[in-house]
Parts: structure tokens; C-alpha cells; sequence
């Protein structure tokens, strides 16, 4: 928690009046048992009605006062609370934006989306209820045996035990909560997991009839976490209980010392009824107390979970200053490195667009290498086709070149530098990924378009739009580039998604274009079409094409085949056909000569 206190930091002023104007209020509550028990021996002992109005009328403005100062404190310790959960959220968020793919993969999407929302709101519950009563119900509880003792000693005493008695049994409840509330929020994780998996696999699910294979696996997780909850749940609830059982106790002892000392004429009656005020306050303000450790238990350890995301390093580090960035530059030349001239080899040819220096990567905590020994050059306005059987390692090579995850070893270059030289985000504008999974964010088809280049004209998108096979998509839509996109895309087909992603990549200009599969759901004809179009753009983009289809990439430059995460072959379709048995194998079983 205190790793977080940093963003309450601009919310100091708050922080500090919150709970004076408690205190302030606590003490006027304390006033309330004195003047009652000055009204009872001063007022109905004497049969003064005039005095006891008076008073009256006194407790109806402290009250009134009270309200206002209460209501104040509730208005700075809300202003602090939300503020601080608001810039935290902000800054998680941030940071997690900033985590390598690689982080991403080891904290896991579904404990990230619980600390952003439900972690964060428990924290600043948390500090809501600090604010307001951490300090306001100690020192009710102090405070009334303080001026318990200004009445008589003897009874006082019953307080000045009672409290550590009482603070110890809070103690020791606090102690096994804790750690449990830890638990609770990593089932949590897992439920929401199911949940997530559930929702965006719900087609799946139906298609297989997995429905009660599915929720018989949520109650599972349902249920632990449930049980998991009661347990914690059923050790808190004996606070209250335990606190009232020991609260009456001294209630009982406070009467007979108190009732002792009345009989003696050493205390007068209204002193006891004060005295039984002052303790019925405290076995309130111990009641708070007992509900606000609970919350506080549930607030630390979700700040706990919280600070452990922020203080994860992102995984990349990324140079101070990289001057402008590359496509800020009209006259920079493809070294994306601005005011040089480009390099040249003794064969007057330029700088590969993309060199693999003896590259092998592994996932976190994988046993095995994703790829390994990975050598090959890609020149500028090159069209390069790579194939290979699932988990070949296709994905895996690619998502290297514009940097989603570090090389284990060796080392990749973009135009001649090596991928860890570019700032944050320059590589990302030189390079445009059109992934696996079309994803399509909710807004308008143009919000889409200009996801790459806020500037970019209706006119830059049509074109791109045009390029990618998906104007007439477009066109057909009612508003056009206003036509509103449905969370996830849901209301395009997976063919549609994949176009506009294409669009969205093109429009952003990039130097390079990588196409992960990003033709799976096309037909073949649409599909030769857009490799027209993007033949079309010869010389201007480098363009790098993932695909399961020999159609696909046949018509490349040259072709990478990949076999558990090596390079088996490398060269134009006809040259592979003859040299690389697993490209012609895969080319036949794709062909009416490998299916007769």
C-alpha cells in the first residue's frame, strides 16, 4: 500500500481535512453523555424545566453542527478517495499498455482486467473509510474513557481494560483475515478467467454442445471461490459478536461498580448514565472499527495485487531520445535514422528492410526455443511469403520484426538498425501488423481507419479501403465511414474483419506490412485480388505474408518454410517445389494432383 500513497500525493489537503473534521465531529459527540447527565442532576433532579430546554435546544445544535461537519468530511475524504482511484487506474492502465507481450503472457489478461476494475475499487473504498473513521473511532474509544475518568476513576478503570481486551481480539482476527482475503481474489482471477473464456467462445461452445461440460467446470470455480469467501466471511463475523459479548460483559461490571458508588453518594446518577453512554459509544465506534478492518484487510490486499503490477518492469527498454520519429521525417531515407544518407553495400544495392542475425526465441518459462538459428534478409519493396505446419513458429518470427517480444538470442534489424535502437512507438509506425484475430474496436468505421494516422483524409481511406477489397463493404454500410462498429466487430463477418484490419494497417502508410494469416477467411477470389492490389504497390512497401495457403504466397518474391521453428527452405515457389519436400508436400495436399 505504501507504494500507492504517491497518488494521493496531489490530494494532500483532502486527506488532512477529511479526518480533522471527524475529529471534530467525534468530539462533539462526546459532549453529548456531559450534558445529558448535567440535564439529569441538575435539571430532573431539580425539576427545572426552563434548564432543561435550555440544554435540549444546546444538543440540538451541537447535533446540527455535528451533521455539518460530518457531511464536510464525507465530501473530502470522497473527493480523495475517487480522485486517487481515478489517477491509480489511470496509471495501471498506463502501465500495462507499456508491458511487453512477453509480461502480458506471464501476469495474464484476466488478473489484469480484475486489478484495473475490481482491485481499484476496493482500494478506494479502502481509503474512502480510512479517511473518515480510522482516526474518528479510536478516538471515540480513548476519548470516552478519558472523560470517563473525569467522572470516576474506579468505573474508568472497566474502560482502560476493556480496550486492549477488546484491540487484541480485533488483533488476532485481523491477522488470519489477511492473507485469506489474498486467496479470495486469486479464485476470483480464476472465475473470471471461465468467464471471459466462455463469453468469447460461446459459438464454440455451442457448436460442440460443451454447454454442461462448461458450467459444471464454472461451479467448480464458482464454487471454491464461494467456499473461500465463507470461510473468510464466517472468522469476520466473529468480530462483531465477539466485540458486543465483551462490550456487555463490562457493561454488566460498569452497572454494579457505578450502581455501588451512586448508593455511596460518591458519583450521582446522571453521572452513570453518562458513564453507560460514553460505553454504548464505544461498542459502536468498536463495531465500525471491527467493519472498517475487514474493509481495510480487502483493501490491502488488493492494493497488494496492484503494486505487484505496477512495480513489474515492462519487459523492454526502449532508447531516452531517438530524435524524431520515422515518419515525422519527409526526407528520411529507409536507415529510418534522419539527415543520413542511406547505406550501400559494394553492389550498390540498400540496406535490407528486415536482417535476422542468428535469431532464437523462447516463450516465458518454455522449455524449448520458438524458434531457433533464424538467418534470412528481406530487401526493400521485397514481397516475402512464409509457410510452415501449425506451430512452426510462423506467428513467432514475425511478431520479432516489430518488436512484440525481445530475440532470446542474436538480434533483428529494421533498415539497418537493430530493433532495440528504435524509440518507443517509432518501429510501430514503420512497420503495420495486421494480426491473426481481426480486431475491430467499437466507434465508427472511420475511428478504425484512423486508428494508425489520426490525420489521415476520407480520401487516404478509401484507398486503403480499395487496396484491402473492402470499399464496397463500405460503401453498402449506412453513413459509410459513420457506419457504427459493434464491440469486437460483431456485426461484420470474419472475412469483412480481416479486410478492414488491412485497410486499418494501410492507411497508416507503413514502410513495412506483415499479414499473419490475415487471409484465412477470405475466398480465393477476393483473396487473388488483394495480392493484385498489393502487388500494385511494388517497390513502395515491404510486405511480409503469413499464410497456410501455397495460393497465397506462390506469387512471392521469395518463400521462408518453416519447421519447428526453423528455416527448411527459402526461394520462389517453382525453385521450393523442386528443393523443399515439406513445401511440396503442403502445396500438393492443397492441389487437385495432392487430393486425386
Amino acid at each position: 500500500m505504501k507504494y500507492l500513497l504517491k497518488y494521493l500525493k496531489p490530494y494532500t489537503k483532502e486527506s488532512i481535512l477529511a479526518p480533522a473534521f471527524k475529529l471534530v465531529e467525534a468530539l462533539l459527540d462526546l459532549l453529548v453523555p456531559v450534558i445529558i447527565a448535567d440535564i439529569t442532576n441538575h435539571g430532573i433532579k431539580y425539576g427545572d424545566k426552563q434548564y432543561i430546554i435550555s440544554r435540549f435546544i444546546f444538543l440540538i445544535i451541537l447535533a446540527i453542527i455535528g451533521l455539518g461537519f460530518s457531511v464536510t468530511a464525507q465530501y473530502f475524504a470522497a473527493k480523495a478517495s475517487v480522485g486517487f482511484a481515478s489517477s491509480l487506474r489511470e496509471n495501471l492502465f498506463k502501465h500495462i499498455q507499456k508491458l511487453s507481450f512477453d509480461k502480458l503472457d506471464e501476469v495474464g489478461t484476466e488478473t489484469l482486467i480484475t486489478r484495473v476494475t475490481g482491485d481499484v475499487l476496493q482500494v478506494q473504498n479502502g481509503v474512502n473509510m480510512v479517511l473518515r473513521l480510522l482516526l474518528r473511532s479510536p478516538f471515540i474509544v480513548f476519548g470516552s474513557m478519558i472523560v470517563a475518568f473525569t467522572i470516576d476513576v474506579k468505573a474508568a478503570l472497566i474502560f482502560a481494560v476493556s480496550i486492549p481486551v477488546l484491540t487484541a481480539v480485533i488483533y488476532i482476527i485481523m491477522a488470519l483475515t489477511i492473507p485469506m482475503y489474498k486467496k479470495v481474489q486469486s479464485h476470483l482471477d480464476g472465475v473470471l478467467l471461465t468467464t471471459r473464456e466462455n463469453i468469447t467462445g460461446v459459438r464454440v461452445i455451442r457448436a460442440f454442445c460443451k454447454e454442461e461440460a462448461e458450467v459444471a467446470e464454472f461451479d467448480v470455480k464458482n464454487d471454491a471461490l464461494t467456499k473461500m469467501n465463507l470461510f473468510v466471511g464466517r472468522i469476520s463475523a466473529i468480530m462483531n459478536p465477539a466485540t458486543y459479548v465483551l462490550i456487555n460483559i463490562a457493561i454488566c461490571i460498569l452497572f454494579m461498580v457505578s450502581g455501588k458508588s451512586v448508593n455511596e453518594g460518591r458519583i450521582e446518577q446522571g453521572d452513570l448514565l453518562a458513564l453507560y453512554n460514553l460505553m454504548a459509544q464505544m461498542i459502536v465506534e468498536l463495531v465500525k472499527l471491527a467493519n472498517l478492518i475487514i474493509t481495510i484487510n480487502k483493501a490491502l490486499a488488493c492494493a497488494d495485487r496492484v503494486s505487484a503490477v505496477l512495480q513489474t518492469e515492462p519487459g523492454m527498454e526502449y532508447p531516452e531520445d531517438m530524435g524524431k520519429s520515422f515518419s515525422d521525417d519527409k526526407d528520411k531515407n529507409n536507415t529510418g535514422e534522419p539527415g543520413k544518407e542511406l547505406p550501400e553495400t559494394e553492389n550498390k544495392k540498400l540496406q535490407p528492410a528486415v536482417t535476422f542475425h542468428n535469431v532464437s526465441f523462447a516463450y516465458h518459462d518454455a522449455k524449448e526455443n520458438a524458434v531457433e538459428g533464424i538467418n534470412f534478409e528481406i530487401n526493400p519493396g521485397e514481397t516475402i511469403g512464409i509457410i510452415g505446419g501449425t506451430g512452426s513458429g510462423k506467428s513467432t518470427l514475425v511478431n520479432l520484426i516489430p518488436r512484440f517480444y525481445d530475440a532470446s538470442n542474436g538480434y533483428v534489424s529494421v533498415f539497418g538498425r537493430d530493433v532495440k535502437e528504435y524509440g518507443r512507438g517509432e518501429l510501430n509506425r514503420i512497420v503495420g501488423v495486421v494480426p491473426q484475430k481481426a480486431v475491430l474496436f467499437a466507434g465508427s468505421i472511420r475511428d478504425n481507419m484512423k486508428f494508425g494516422n489520426e490525420n489521415a483524409t476520407d480520401e487516404e481511406i478509401y484507398h486503403a479501403l480499395e487496396l484491402a477489397q473492402a470499399k464496397e463493404i463500405v460503401e453498402k454500410k449506412e453513413g459509410a465511414l459513420d457506419y457504427m462498429v459493434e464491440q469486437g466487430g460483431k456485426n461484420f463477418s470474419g472475412g469483412q474483419k480481416q479486410r478492414l484490419t488491412i485497410a486499418r494497417a494501410l492507411v497508416a502508410d507503413p514502410k513495412i506490412l506483415i499479414l499473419d494469416d490475415s487471409s484465412s477467411a477470405l475466398d480465393y477470389a477476393t483473396d487473388l485480388n488483394l495480392r493484385r492490389a498489393l502487388n500494385s504497390l511494388d517497390g513502395k512497401i515491404t510486405i511480409v505474408i503469413v499464410s497456410q495457403r501455397t495460393s497465397s504466397i506462390q506469387s512471392a518474391d521469395r518463400i521462408l518454410v518453416l519447421d519447428d521453428g526453423e528455416i527448411v527452405g527459402m526461394g520462389t515457389h517453382e525453385e521450393l517445389l523442386k528443393n523443399c519436400e515439406i513445401y511440396a508436400e503442403i502445396y500438393a495436399s492443397q492441389t487437385k494432383e495432392g487430393s486425386a
